[in-house]
């Protein structure tokens, strides 16, 4: 089968709850909408990172859609995902860089030096696994470690919306608005508005926002004054990478942390699906690697596969690699777009805060799912204590300090899964 030649499914697929898989795709302006819902779903995030690092999140965005198209391409269209700012960065780019914050990161050549080793580095274990095989890691990262790990980024994201996106008292009821929103659409509707769940819910928790803020006057209206005055199109700030060794050493082994996420995110795709894509994982690793190296190159974040989009997928049964070309075009238009860009920022806090909590929460599931399908044992201590310290090593942001280098909530959630399970298996 070509690249772009995907097995079409009829519309009716959508209303008969029917699964569309990794080679199949839908008609095309169902593609096209779906590729939206996933570009909002990876948006909040995207931008936020970037942020948080002092990069410019048009680069962001415009290094997530080509990082995404690379993906595609060196996985042979075969593996659905979008590639998105990763968060496994923060840390480590903050201290090798000395961000203090807020705005422009001044010292942003060192970290992006350093992103582009890690890179190298992450390409250079997918060649590995593309040469000899997926198991040797799978001995490292069994089912009961996967699984922890993709639910760990899920509940270590949780308290970005529950805690940073809503200031206000109204903004979270603004929330639970959007959330039960999202729910209500996802249960009680059919066809291609359920598989829309997450647009469908944030566009009707908006229209609320408006007129509740527009309208009431109960919080601080909704603001399109940005839209408007915004260019149709207009060139990102990129940067230059500055090599400096303490910075590559510094940032360099987030690789690992990729890995398993990566890793995670397979194995869940292959629990929905029902199809292997074992054999892809070499190339998957690659292409994020590359992915990683390019955004580098251009003053982007490092990118990884988006357990967000995954959680979208569960929820829809809408696997079709089609959608990310799609969202991967889009993502480019929009970081050369301000107008694009000003669209998406106008959407409230508080709703997109709504929509993360649905996001998180789904990839939380998503890790559990890797449990349930491989029939993890949690009769037995090892599985049980292995899942029980990473899920609270992540949900609490447990950090390790090695002098400059900070190990936050995900890597040791990672690395404390992989070593624990390793030592607990040496039990005979």
């Amino acid at each position: 089968m070509g690249l772009f030649n995907w097995t079409e499914k009829p519309a009716s697929t959508l209303a008969n709850g029917g699964v569309v898989g990794p080679d199949e795709r839908l008609p095309w302006a169902q593609t096209g909408m779906m590729g939206v819902q996933h570009l909002i779903a990876m948006f909040g995030a995207t931008v936020l990172a970037p942020i948080l690092m002092g990069f410019d999140p048009n680069v962001a965005i415009l290094m997530s859609g080509i990082g995404t198209l690379i993906f595609f391409l060196m996985t042979g269209g075969k593996v659905p995902s979008y590639l998105g700012s990763s968060f496994a960065f923060i840390g480590v780019v903050i201290a090798a860089s000395g961000y203090q914050g807020p705005g422009p990161n001044a010292n942003i050549g060192v970290a992006l030096g350093g992103i582009i080793a890690c890179g190298v580095l992450y390409f250079i274990i997918g060649a590995i696994v593309q040469a000899v095989g997926t198991g040797w890691i799978e001995r490292f990262m069994p089912p009961v470690v996967t699984g922890s790990v993709v639910a760990v980024i899920g509940l270590n994201l949780a308290h970005i919306p529950v805690k940073n996106m809503a200031p206000t008292g109204f903004d979270a009821w603004m929330q639970a608005i959007t959330f039960v929103s999202v729910a209500l659409v996802a249960v009680f509707t059919k066809g291609m508005v359920q598989r829309l769940l997450i647009l469908m819910g944030l566009i009707v928790a908006s229209i609320i926002y408006a007129v509740l803020t527009n309208g009431l006057g109960m919080g601080k209206p909704l603001d399109l004054s940005g839209i408007a005055n915004a260019a149709w199109f207009g060139m990102p700030n990129f940067s230059s990478p500055v090599f400096t060794g303490n910075a590559m050493l510094l940032i360099a082994p987030v690789a690992i942390i990729l890995v398993a996420e990566n890793l995670g995110h397979i194995k869940a795709v292959t629990a929905m699906t029902g199809k292997n894509l074992d054999q892809y994982m070499g190339r998957a690793f690659m292409g994020d690697g590359v992915a990683t190296i390019v955004a580098g190159s251009a003053g982007g974040t490092g990118v990884t596969t988006y357990a967000e989009n995954i959680g979208v997928m569960a929820a829809t049964k809408i696997y079709s690699t089609a959608i990310f070309v799609v969202a991967g075009v889009m993502a480019v238009l929009l970081g050369f777009s301000p107008k694009f860009g000003a669209l998406i920022q106008a959407i409230p806090l508080a709703v997109m805060g709504g929509v993360s909590i649905v996001v998180f929460g789904l990839i939380a599931v998503a890790g559990a799912k890797i449990w349930v399908d491989n029939k993890v044992d949690f009769s037995d201590n090892k599985n049980l204590l292995v899942a029980a310290i990473t899920l609270v090593l992540g949900t609490g942001d447990f950090t390790l300090k090695f002098g400059d280098f900070a190990l936050g909530g995900i890597g040791t959630a990672t690395f404390g899964a992989i070593l624990l399970w390793a030592l607990l298996s040496r039990k005979s």
